[in-house]
Protein backbone atom coordinates (compact mmCIF):
# COMPACT_ATOMS: atom_id res chain seq x y z
CA UNK A 1 0.00 0.00 0.00
CA UNK A 2 2.11 3.27 -1.25
CA UNK A 3 2.26 6.07 1.28
CA UNK A 4 -1.30 8.68 1.31
CA UNK A 5 -2.26 11.75 3.64
CA UNK A 6 -3.18 11.22 7.74
CA UNK A 7 -6.38 12.24 6.56
CA UNK A 8 -6.99 9.52 3.72
CA UNK A 9 -5.72 6.39 5.38
CA UNK A 10 -7.96 3.74 6.91
CA UNK A 11 -7.16 2.63 10.06
CA UNK A 12 -8.67 0.54 13.04
CA UNK A 13 -7.65 1.86 16.46
CA UNK A 14 -6.40 -0.70 18.67
CA UNK A 15 -5.31 -0.32 22.77
CA UNK A 16 -2.30 1.32 23.98
CA UNK A 17 0.88 -0.63 24.63
CA UNK A 18 3.81 0.65 27.05
CA UNK A 19 6.00 -1.08 24.43
CA UNK A 20 5.65 -1.93 20.84
CA UNK A 21 8.51 -4.17 18.94
CA UNK A 22 8.42 -4.63 15.13
CA UNK A 23 9.99 -7.38 14.17
CA UNK A 24 10.18 -11.15 16.18
CA UNK A 25 13.50 -12.24 14.79
CA UNK A 26 16.02 -12.70 16.71
CA UNK A 27 16.81 -9.46 18.37
CA UNK A 28 12.93 -8.74 18.70
CA UNK A 29 11.80 -11.65 20.16
CA UNK A 30 14.37 -10.97 23.28
CA UNK A 31 13.37 -7.64 23.49
CA UNK A 32 9.93 -8.47 23.63
CA UNK A 33 10.32 -11.63 25.85
CA UNK A 34 12.21 -9.97 28.23
CA UNK A 35 10.21 -6.61 28.73
CA UNK A 36 6.89 -8.43 29.27
CA UNK A 37 9.07 -10.22 32.38
CA UNK A 38 7.68 -7.61 34.00
CA UNK A 39 4.40 -7.56 34.31
CA UNK A 40 3.23 -3.87 34.44
CA UNK A 41 4.64 -3.42 30.89
CA UNK A 42 1.91 -3.79 27.91
CA UNK A 43 3.81 -5.28 25.27
CA UNK A 44 3.31 -6.01 21.59
CA UNK A 45 4.80 -7.98 19.23
CA UNK A 46 4.47 -7.37 15.35
CA UNK A 47 5.87 -10.02 13.08
CA UNK A 48 5.32 -9.71 9.19
CA UNK A 49 5.86 -13.74 8.76
CA UNK A 50 3.42 -16.48 10.06
CA UNK A 51 3.75 -18.45 13.20
CA UNK A 52 7.18 -21.08 13.55
CA UNK A 53 4.37 -23.53 15.00
CA UNK A 54 3.18 -23.69 11.49
CA UNK A 55 6.50 -24.57 9.90
CA UNK A 56 7.52 -27.45 12.03
CA UNK A 57 10.98 -27.34 10.43
CA UNK A 58 12.06 -24.27 11.93
CA UNK A 59 11.85 -25.68 15.25
CA UNK A 60 13.53 -28.99 14.27
CA UNK A 61 17.59 -29.03 14.44
CA UNK A 62 17.87 -31.42 11.13
CA UNK A 63 15.25 -29.80 9.57
CA UNK A 64 17.29 -26.40 9.26
CA UNK A 65 17.71 -27.22 5.36
CA UNK A 66 14.12 -28.03 4.69
CA UNK A 67 13.08 -24.04 6.12
CA UNK A 68 16.15 -22.50 4.09
CA UNK A 69 13.59 -23.46 0.93
CA UNK A 70 10.30 -22.72 1.95
CA UNK A 71 9.19 -19.06 0.76
CA UNK A 72 6.70 -18.62 3.47
CA UNK A 73 9.85 -18.62 5.98
CA UNK A 74 12.58 -17.05 3.94
CA UNK A 75 11.80 -14.05 2.41
CA UNK A 76 13.20 -13.90 -1.59
CA UNK A 77 15.00 -10.22 -1.70
CA UNK A 78 17.70 -9.18 -4.55
CA UNK A 79 20.26 -6.66 -4.54
CA UNK A 80 21.26 -4.09 -7.05
CA UNK A 81 23.44 -5.46 -9.87
CA UNK A 82 26.89 -5.17 -8.02
CA UNK A 83 29.07 -3.83 -10.20
CA UNK A 84 32.07 -5.33 -8.85
CA UNK A 85 30.68 -8.20 -8.67
CA UNK A 86 30.22 -9.26 -12.03
CA UNK A 87 27.03 -7.15 -12.02
CA UNK A 88 25.78 -10.16 -10.21
CA UNK A 89 22.07 -9.57 -8.22
CA UNK A 90 22.96 -11.40 -5.25
CA UNK A 91 20.43 -13.31 -3.29
CA UNK A 92 19.44 -11.22 0.23
CA UNK A 93 16.86 -12.97 0.99
CA UNK A 94 16.44 -13.34 5.35
CA UNK A 95 14.16 -14.94 7.98
CA UNK A 96 10.53 -14.14 7.88
CA UNK A 97 9.24 -16.00 10.60
CA UNK A 98 8.66 -15.97 14.15
CA UNK A 99 12.51 -16.24 15.15
CA UNK A 100 13.33 -14.38 12.08
CA UNK A 101 16.76 -15.65 10.55
CA UNK A 102 17.24 -17.44 13.75
CA UNK A 103 14.76 -19.26 12.71
CA UNK A 104 15.94 -20.70 9.48
CA UNK A 105 19.68 -20.49 9.44
CA UNK A 106 22.11 -23.03 10.41
CA UNK A 107 22.36 -22.42 13.88
CA UNK A 108 25.80 -21.26 14.19
CA UNK A 109 26.20 -19.06 17.72
CA UNK A 110 29.26 -17.73 17.38
CA UNK A 111 29.80 -14.13 19.76
CA UNK A 112 32.75 -12.71 17.57
CA UNK A 113 35.91 -11.75 19.07
CA UNK A 114 36.94 -9.52 21.71
CA UNK A 115 38.70 -7.10 18.87
CA UNK A 116 35.61 -6.87 17.19
CA UNK A 117 33.83 -5.37 20.40
CA UNK A 118 36.78 -3.34 20.05
CA UNK A 119 35.42 -1.22 16.99
CA UNK A 120 31.76 -0.40 18.52
CA UNK A 121 31.34 2.41 21.14
CA UNK A 122 32.43 2.42 24.85
CA UNK A 123 29.67 0.33 26.47
CA UNK A 124 30.00 -2.20 23.55
CA UNK A 125 33.17 -3.65 24.56
CA UNK A 126 33.96 -7.42 24.85
CA UNK A 127 33.83 -6.84 28.65
CA UNK A 128 30.67 -5.04 28.81
CA UNK A 129 29.40 -7.64 26.91
CA UNK A 130 29.93 -10.65 28.47
CA UNK A 131 27.50 -11.32 31.15
CA UNK A 132 25.14 -10.36 28.93
CA UNK A 133 25.92 -13.07 26.32
CA UNK A 134 26.07 -15.29 29.54
CA UNK A 135 22.41 -14.28 30.21
CA UNK A 136 21.53 -15.29 26.85
CA UNK A 137 23.10 -18.40 26.60
CA UNK A 138 21.57 -19.63 30.06
CA UNK A 139 18.15 -19.33 27.91
CA UNK A 140 19.42 -20.43 24.87
CA UNK A 141 21.04 -23.31 25.68
CA UNK A 142 23.45 -23.65 22.45
CA UNK A 143 25.51 -26.93 22.31
CA UNK A 144 28.56 -28.86 19.96
CA UNK A 145 28.07 -30.93 17.36
CA UNK A 146 30.15 -34.49 18.06
CA UNK A 147 33.25 -34.66 16.14
CA UNK A 148 33.47 -36.80 13.06
CA UNK A 149 36.36 -38.41 11.32
CA UNK A 150 35.87 -35.90 8.22
CA UNK A 151 36.05 -32.89 10.53
CA UNK A 152 38.90 -34.40 12.43
CA UNK A 153 41.03 -34.56 9.43
CA UNK A 154 40.16 -30.67 8.14
CA UNK A 155 41.43 -29.66 11.56
CA UNK A 156 44.81 -31.62 10.75
CA UNK A 157 45.05 -30.09 7.88
CA UNK A 158 44.60 -26.51 9.14
CA UNK A 159 46.91 -26.80 11.72
CA UNK A 160 49.46 -27.22 9.22
CA UNK A 161 48.93 -23.87 7.43
CA UNK A 162 48.98 -21.56 10.93
CA UNK A 163 45.71 -22.37 12.65
CA UNK A 164 45.23 -23.65 16.08
CA UNK A 165 42.55 -25.24 17.56
CA UNK A 166 40.35 -23.95 20.50
CA UNK A 167 38.15 -25.95 22.56
CA UNK A 168 35.49 -22.98 23.12
CA UNK A 169 35.18 -20.27 20.04
CA UNK A 170 33.20 -17.98 21.83
CA UNK A 171 36.08 -16.88 24.78
CA UNK A 172 36.67 -13.94 22.71
CA UNK A 173 39.97 -15.48 20.84
CA UNK A 174 39.71 -15.90 17.28
CA UNK A 175 43.13 -15.62 16.38
CA UNK A 176 43.87 -17.86 13.86
CA UNK A 177 41.56 -20.07 16.01
CA UNK A 178 39.96 -23.50 14.41
CA UNK A 179 36.99 -25.58 16.04
CA UNK A 180 33.51 -26.71 16.56
CA UNK A 181 31.29 -23.68 17.02
CA UNK A 182 28.58 -23.38 19.22
CA UNK A 183 25.00 -24.71 17.49
CA UNK A 184 21.19 -22.57 18.44
CA UNK A 185 19.94 -26.68 19.83
CA UNK A 186 19.49 -28.85 22.32
CA UNK A 187 18.47 -32.45 21.51
CA UNK A 188 16.32 -32.70 18.24
CA UNK A 189 15.44 -29.34 18.91
CA UNK A 190 16.23 -25.99 17.25
CA UNK A 191 16.83 -22.98 20.09
CA UNK A 192 15.84 -19.46 18.54
CA UNK A 193 15.42 -16.60 20.41
CA UNK A 194 11.57 -17.35 19.91
CA UNK A 195 11.86 -20.44 21.10
CA UNK A 196 14.20 -19.20 24.20
CA UNK A 197 12.33 -15.71 25.34
CA UNK A 198 8.50 -16.22 23.71
CA UNK A 199 7.51 -19.72 23.17
CA UNK A 200 9.32 -21.35 26.92
CA UNK A 201 7.54 -18.78 28.73
CA UNK A 202 4.13 -19.57 27.69
CA UNK A 203 1.07 -17.40 27.28
CA UNK A 204 1.72 -13.56 29.14
CA UNK A 205 -1.19 -11.31 29.63
CA UNK A 206 0.78 -8.90 29.31
CA UNK A 207 2.36 -9.71 26.17
CA UNK A 208 0.51 -9.60 22.38
CA UNK A 209 2.05 -11.35 19.69
CA UNK A 210 1.05 -10.66 16.12
CA UNK A 211 1.62 -12.78 13.22
CA UNK A 212 1.47 -11.60 9.46
CA UNK A 213 1.65 -7.90 10.88
CA UNK A 214 3.56 -6.00 8.38
CA UNK A 215 4.71 -2.61 9.91
CA UNK A 216 3.50 0.47 7.32
CA UNK A 217 5.17 3.06 9.35
CA UNK A 218 5.55 4.49 12.25
CA UNK A 219 3.66 7.65 13.79
CA UNK A 220 4.55 10.74 15.28
CA UNK A 221 3.61 13.32 17.00
CA UNK A 222 4.48 17.31 15.98
CA UNK A 223 7.13 17.25 18.49
CA UNK A 224 8.76 14.29 16.77
CA UNK A 225 8.10 11.74 19.33
CA UNK A 226 6.26 8.45 18.57
CA UNK A 227 2.55 8.18 18.85
CA UNK A 228 2.08 4.84 17.42
CA UNK A 229 2.82 2.31 14.66
CA UNK A 230 0.38 1.28 11.68
CA UNK A 231 0.60 -2.02 10.26
CA UNK A 232 -1.45 -4.41 8.20
CA UNK A 233 -3.13 -7.19 10.09
CA UNK A 234 -5.96 -9.43 8.70
CA UNK A 235 -6.87 -7.93 5.56
CA UNK A 236 -7.21 -4.29 7.57
CA UNK A 237 -5.11 -1.55 8.28
CA UNK A 238 -4.88 -0.97 11.40
CA UNK A 239 -3.06 1.28 14.25
CA UNK A 240 -1.45 0.63 17.59
CA UNK A 241 -0.32 3.00 20.49
CA UNK A 242 2.86 3.15 22.05
CA UNK A 243 2.84 5.05 25.15
CA UNK A 244 6.54 4.74 26.18
CA UNK A 245 8.70 3.24 22.88
CA UNK A 246 8.61 1.80 20.12
CA UNK A 247 11.64 -0.93 19.16
CA UNK A 248 12.39 -1.41 15.75
CA UNK A 249 14.08 -4.66 15.23
CA UNK A 250 12.79 -5.77 11.50
CA UNK A 251 16.50 -6.20 10.43
CA UNK A 252 19.02 -4.71 8.40
CA UNK A 253 17.20 -4.36 5.40
CA UNK A 254 14.24 -3.62 6.49
CA UNK A 255 13.99 -1.29 9.62
CA UNK A 256 15.57 1.57 7.62
CA UNK A 257 13.41 0.89 4.99
CA UNK A 258 10.27 1.03 7.33
CA UNK A 259 12.11 4.52 8.98
CA UNK A 260 11.89 6.32 5.13
CA UNK A 261 8.45 5.14 4.82
CA UNK A 262 8.01 6.75 7.99
CA UNK A 263 9.43 10.22 7.06
CA UNK A 264 13.01 9.69 8.93
CA UNK A 265 15.97 9.24 6.74
CA UNK A 266 18.09 11.33 3.85
CA UNK A 267 15.12 14.78 3.19
CA UNK A 268 15.78 14.81 -0.16
CA UNK A 269 15.56 10.92 -1.15
CA UNK A 270 12.23 11.41 0.97
CA UNK A 271 11.06 14.10 -0.95
CA UNK A 272 11.31 12.24 -4.40
CA UNK A 273 9.03 9.78 -2.94
CA UNK A 274 6.70 12.73 -1.49
CA UNK A 275 6.97 11.52 1.63
CA UNK A 276 6.42 14.54 4.13
CA UNK A 277 9.83 14.46 6.24
CA UNK A 278 9.20 14.34 10.22
CA UNK A 279 13.37 14.09 10.58
CA UNK A 280 16.22 14.45 8.11
CA UNK A 281 18.62 11.75 9.14
CA UNK A 282 20.85 11.71 6.42
CA UNK A 283 23.08 8.61 7.71
CA UNK A 284 19.74 6.07 7.41
CA UNK A 285 20.57 3.21 5.13
CA UNK A 286 23.87 4.05 4.86
CA UNK A 287 27.39 1.88 5.87
CA UNK A 288 24.92 -1.24 4.97
CA UNK A 289 27.72 -4.22 4.22
CA UNK A 290 27.43 -7.82 4.34
CA UNK A 291 30.02 -11.01 4.56
CA UNK A 292 29.96 -12.21 0.72
CA UNK A 293 31.54 -15.84 0.74
CA UNK A 294 33.17 -17.63 -1.94
CA UNK A 295 33.24 -21.53 -2.51
CA UNK A 296 36.67 -23.70 -2.83
CA UNK A 297 35.14 -27.16 -3.82
CA UNK A 298 36.74 -30.59 -3.32
CA UNK A 299 35.99 -33.88 -4.30
CA UNK A 300 37.02 -36.98 -1.97
CA UNK A 301 37.34 -40.53 -2.57
CA UNK A 302 35.10 -41.42 0.58
CA UNK A 303 31.94 -40.60 1.73
CA UNK A 304 31.83 -37.38 3.78
CA UNK A 305 30.46 -38.24 7.51
CA UNK A 306 29.00 -35.02 8.47
CA UNK A 307 25.84 -33.29 7.75
CA UNK A 308 25.88 -29.98 9.79
CA UNK A 309 28.54 -27.19 8.95
CA UNK A 310 29.49 -27.59 12.35
CA UNK A 311 33.53 -26.87 12.15
CA UNK A 312 34.58 -22.73 11.75
CA UNK A 313 38.01 -21.39 11.44
CA UNK A 314 39.10 -17.70 11.71
CA UNK A 315 42.22 -16.46 9.97
CA UNK A 316 44.39 -13.27 9.65
CA UNK A 317 44.59 -13.68 5.50
CA UNK A 318 45.75 -10.22 4.85
CA UNK A 319 48.45 -9.53 6.80
CA UNK A 320 49.21 -6.38 4.96
CA UNK A 321 45.32 -4.50 6.25
CA UNK A 322 45.96 -2.27 9.04
CA UNK A 323 43.43 -4.27 11.37
CA UNK A 324 45.01 -5.28 14.88
CA UNK A 325 47.26 -7.65 13.94
CA UNK A 326 45.84 -10.19 16.29
CA UNK A 327 42.00 -9.46 14.58
CA UNK A 328 40.97 -12.72 12.20
CA UNK A 329 39.51 -10.96 9.06
CA UNK A 330 38.15 -14.25 7.36
CA UNK A 331 36.50 -17.37 8.42
CA UNK A 332 36.69 -20.58 6.70
CA UNK A 333 33.48 -22.58 7.21
CA UNK A 334 34.11 -26.58 6.30
CA UNK A 335 30.93 -27.60 4.48
CA UNK A 336 29.93 -30.71 4.41
CA UNK A 337 27.95 -30.81 0.56
CA UNK A 338 26.20 -33.87 1.53
CA UNK A 339 23.94 -31.82 4.27
CA UNK A 340 22.06 -29.77 2.20
CA UNK A 341 23.46 -29.56 -1.52
CA UNK A 342 19.92 -30.21 -3.20
CA UNK A 343 18.66 -27.78 -0.54
CA UNK A 344 21.32 -24.94 -1.44
CA UNK A 345 21.21 -25.71 -5.48
CA UNK A 346 17.16 -25.27 -4.98
CA UNK A 347 17.33 -22.05 -3.36
CA UNK A 348 20.31 -20.51 -5.27
CA UNK A 349 20.40 -21.67 -8.47
CA UNK A 350 17.19 -20.51 -10.03
CA UNK A 351 18.06 -17.18 -9.88
CA UNK A 352 20.97 -17.52 -10.93
CA UNK A 353 19.72 -19.62 -14.54
CA UNK A 354 16.07 -17.42 -14.75
CA UNK A 355 16.76 -13.83 -16.53
CA UNK A 356 15.75 -11.32 -13.80
CA UNK A 357 12.59 -10.35 -16.37
CA UNK A 358 11.04 -13.76 -16.01
CA UNK A 359 12.14 -14.60 -12.76
CA UNK A 360 8.93 -15.32 -10.29
CA UNK A 361 7.36 -17.99 -8.21
CA UNK A 362 6.39 -20.30 -11.22
CA UNK A 363 9.70 -20.45 -13.02
CA UNK A 364 11.33 -20.68 -9.58
CA UNK A 365 9.03 -23.93 -9.20
CA UNK A 366 9.93 -25.59 -12.36
CA UNK A 367 13.81 -25.35 -11.89
CA UNK A 368 13.51 -26.52 -8.50
CA UNK A 369 11.80 -29.38 -9.27
CA UNK A 370 14.06 -30.01 -11.94
CA UNK A 371 17.10 -29.97 -9.47
CA UNK A 372 14.75 -32.43 -7.14
CA UNK A 373 14.24 -34.93 -10.15
CA UNK A 374 18.42 -34.69 -10.63
CA UNK A 375 18.98 -35.47 -7.41
CA UNK A 376 16.90 -38.76 -7.41
CA UNK A 377 19.08 -40.06 -9.72
CA UNK A 378 21.53 -42.18 -7.97
CA UNK A 379 25.23 -41.24 -9.48
CA UNK A 380 24.56 -37.47 -8.67
CA UNK A 381 23.52 -38.23 -5.13
CA UNK A 382 26.75 -40.37 -4.96
CA UNK A 383 28.61 -37.74 -6.54
CA UNK A 384 27.54 -35.66 -3.50
CA UNK A 385 28.26 -38.02 -0.63
CA UNK A 386 32.12 -37.15 -1.61
CA UNK A 387 31.62 -33.48 -1.84
CA UNK A 388 32.88 -30.86 0.44
CA UNK A 389 33.72 -27.12 0.37
CA UNK A 390 35.97 -25.39 2.23
CA UNK A 391 33.68 -21.41 1.90
CA UNK A 392 35.52 -18.45 2.60
CA UNK A 393 33.86 -15.91 4.52
CA UNK A 394 34.94 -12.36 4.25
CA UNK A 395 34.92 -11.23 7.92
CA UNK A 396 35.88 -7.92 8.44
CA UNK A 397 34.55 -6.31 4.89
CA UNK A 398 35.45 -3.04 4.47
CA UNK A 399 33.59 -1.91 1.85
CA UNK A 400 30.02 -0.11 2.68
CA UNK A 401 26.99 0.04 0.40
CA UNK A 402 23.39 1.77 0.86
CA UNK A 403 19.91 1.18 1.31
CA UNK A 404 17.00 3.36 -0.63
CA UNK A 405 13.43 3.24 -1.60
CA UNK A 406 12.24 2.05 -4.55
CA UNK A 407 8.64 2.62 -4.02
CA UNK A 408 6.37 3.80 -1.61
CA UNK A 409 4.50 0.62 -1.42
CA UNK A 410 5.83 -1.20 1.88
CA UNK A 411 5.63 -4.87 0.32
CA UNK A 412 8.33 -3.89 -2.37
CA UNK A 413 11.85 -4.35 -1.41
CA UNK A 414 14.29 -1.58 -1.27
CA UNK A 415 17.00 -1.20 -3.19
CA UNK A 416 19.62 -3.37 -1.70
CA UNK A 417 23.42 -2.61 -2.36
CA UNK A 418 25.83 -3.92 -0.06
CA UNK A 419 28.53 -2.98 -2.67
CA UNK A 420 30.77 -5.80 -2.34
CA UNK A 421 34.58 -5.33 -3.19
CA UNK A 422 33.73 -1.95 -3.89
CA UNK A 423 36.90 -1.35 -0.98
CA UNK A 424 40.02 -2.77 -2.85
CA UNK A 425 41.22 -4.16 -0.17
CA UNK A 426 38.58 -6.96 0.45
CA UNK A 427 39.26 -8.49 -3.05
CA UNK A 428 42.91 -8.73 -2.04
CA UNK A 429 41.72 -10.26 1.04
CA UNK A 430 39.64 -12.86 -0.90
CA UNK A 431 41.96 -13.51 -3.33
CA UNK A 432 44.73 -14.75 -0.55
CA UNK A 433 42.11 -16.49 0.77
CA UNK A 434 41.05 -18.55 -2.16
CA UNK A 435 44.52 -19.52 -1.62
CA UNK A 436 44.63 -20.38 1.56
CA UNK A 437 41.24 -22.92 0.94
CA UNK A 438 42.98 -24.71 -1.62
CA UNK A 439 45.83 -25.87 0.25
CA UNK A 440 43.95 -26.38 3.25
CA UNK A 441 42.44 -28.83 1.06
CA UNK A 442 45.22 -30.29 -0.41
CA UNK A 443 46.74 -30.81 2.57
CA UNK A 444 48.20 -34.27 4.31
CA UNK A 445 45.99 -34.12 7.19
CA UNK A 446 42.68 -34.98 3.97
CA UNK A 447 45.58 -37.05 2.15
CA UNK A 448 43.16 -40.77 3.42
CA UNK A 449 39.98 -38.87 1.94
CA UNK A 450 42.24 -38.18 -1.73
CA UNK A 451 40.74 -34.40 -2.05
CA UNK A 452 40.93 -33.27 -5.34
CA UNK A 453 39.77 -29.93 -6.15
CA UNK A 454 37.03 -28.98 -8.87
CA UNK A 455 36.52 -25.14 -8.18
CA UNK A 456 38.18 -22.69 -8.65
CA UNK A 457 40.28 -25.80 -10.64
CA UNK A 458 43.75 -26.03 -11.28
CA UNK A 459 43.91 -24.11 -14.39
CA UNK A 460 42.89 -21.06 -11.96
CA UNK A 461 46.18 -20.09 -10.46
CA UNK A 462 47.06 -15.80 -11.33
CA UNK A 463 45.82 -13.56 -8.37
CA UNK A 464 43.78 -11.86 -11.94
CA UNK A 465 42.11 -15.40 -12.50
CA UNK A 466 41.70 -15.99 -8.66
CA UNK A 467 39.74 -12.44 -8.63
CA UNK A 468 37.47 -13.26 -11.81
CA UNK A 469 36.38 -16.41 -9.97
CA UNK A 470 35.32 -14.48 -6.80
CA UNK A 471 33.72 -12.22 -8.73
CA UNK A 472 31.31 -14.95 -10.72
CA UNK A 473 30.52 -16.59 -7.01
CA UNK A 474 30.24 -14.58 -4.75
CA UNK A 475 26.98 -15.07 -2.55
CA UNK A 476 25.92 -13.57 0.65
CA UNK A 477 26.10 -14.81 3.83
CA UNK A 478 22.81 -13.71 4.96
CA UNK A 479 25.08 -11.12 7.65
CA UNK A 480 23.70 -7.86 6.37
CA UNK A 481 24.50 -5.11 9.01
CA UNK A 482 25.02 -1.32 9.70
CA UNK A 483 22.01 0.49 8.12
CA UNK A 484 21.22 2.40 10.97
CA UNK A 485 24.96 2.57 12.26
CA UNK A 486 25.45 3.00 16.21
CA UNK A 487 27.96 5.68 17.36
CA UNK A 488 28.93 8.77 19.26
CA UNK A 489 28.92 11.53 16.85
CA UNK A 490 26.06 12.76 14.86
CA UNK A 491 27.21 10.95 11.64
CA UNK A 492 26.04 7.82 13.21
CA UNK A 493 21.97 6.96 13.12
CA UNK A 494 21.80 5.57 16.30
CA UNK A 495 23.11 6.93 19.42
CA UNK A 496 24.83 4.10 22.33
CA UNK A 497 21.36 3.74 24.00
CA UNK A 498 20.40 2.34 20.73
CA UNK A 499 18.09 5.65 20.62
CA UNK A 500 17.31 7.23 16.93
CA UNK A 501 18.42 10.24 16.39
CA UNK A 502 16.35 13.68 15.69
CA UNK A 503 13.55 11.77 16.91
CA UNK A 504 12.70 10.29 20.66
CA UNK A 505 10.64 7.17 21.83
CA UNK A 506 12.21 5.13 19.38
CA UNK A 507 15.37 2.80 19.55
CA UNK A 508 16.70 0.30 17.38
CA UNK A 509 17.89 -2.96 18.53
CA UNK A 510 19.02 -5.37 15.38
CA UNK A 511 21.92 -5.94 12.86
CA UNK A 512 21.24 -2.54 10.91
CA UNK A 513 22.64 -1.07 14.75
CA UNK A 514 26.03 -3.00 14.25
CA UNK A 515 28.84 -0.46 13.41
CA UNK A 516 31.20 -2.95 11.53
CA UNK A 517 30.13 -6.61 11.48
CA UNK A 518 32.49 -9.01 14.09
CA UNK A 519 34.10 -11.71 11.70
CA UNK A 520 31.74 -14.30 12.81
CA UNK A 521 27.86 -15.14 11.93
CA UNK A 522 25.55 -12.24 13.30
CA UNK A 523 23.27 -14.26 15.14
CA UNK A 524 24.72 -13.90 18.48
CA UNK A 525 25.37 -10.04 18.62
CA UNK A 526 21.95 -9.58 17.17
CA UNK A 527 20.52 -11.52 20.47
CA UNK A 528 22.81 -9.70 22.71
CA UNK A 529 21.68 -6.01 20.80
CA UNK A 530 17.93 -6.70 21.37
CA UNK A 531 19.15 -8.12 25.32
CA UNK A 532 20.87 -4.98 25.92
CA UNK A 533 18.12 -3.21 24.28
CA UNK A 534 15.73 -4.63 26.94
CA UNK A 535 18.24 -4.05 29.57
CA UNK A 536 18.43 -0.01 28.87
CA UNK A 537 14.39 0.12 28.51
CA UNK A 538 13.38 -1.84 31.91
CA UNK A 539 16.01 0.34 34.19
CA UNK A 540 16.19 3.33 32.25
CA UNK A 541 19.52 3.64 32.75
CA UNK A 542 22.60 4.38 30.20
CA UNK A 543 26.13 3.09 28.99
CA UNK A 544 28.75 5.47 29.76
Amino acid sequence: MAWFPEALRPKTVMNEYDYIVVGGGSAGCIVAGELANDPSNRVLLLESGPAAEEHPETLIAKDYKEAFINDAVMGERFAVPQVHSANQRTFAGTGTVMGGSGSVNAMVYTRGSREDYDEWPDGWHWDDNEDDFQAIERMLRPNRRPATKWTEACIASALEHGFTQREDLNDGNMSNAIGYEWMSYEGEARRSSYVAFIKDAGERANLTVLTGARAHRVVFTPEKRTRAVEFEHDGALKRAGAAKEVVLCAGALETPKLLMLSGVGPSEHLRAFDIPVVADCPSIGDRLHDHPNVPVFFKAKNDIDCFYPQLYSFFRTNTDSDLPASQSDTCYTYWPAPSAMRHMMQRMLPPMVIPHALYGPRSREVVRKMVGGAFKIGALQRFTDHLFGIILILGKPKSRGTLRLQSTDVNRQALIDPAYYSHPEDMETMVKGVRIARAIGGSSGLAEWGARELMPGERVKSDESIAKYVRKNTITTYHFAGSCSMGTSEAHAVDPQLRLRGVTGLRVADASAIPWTPVSALNAPSMLIGYRAAKLLRSGATYK
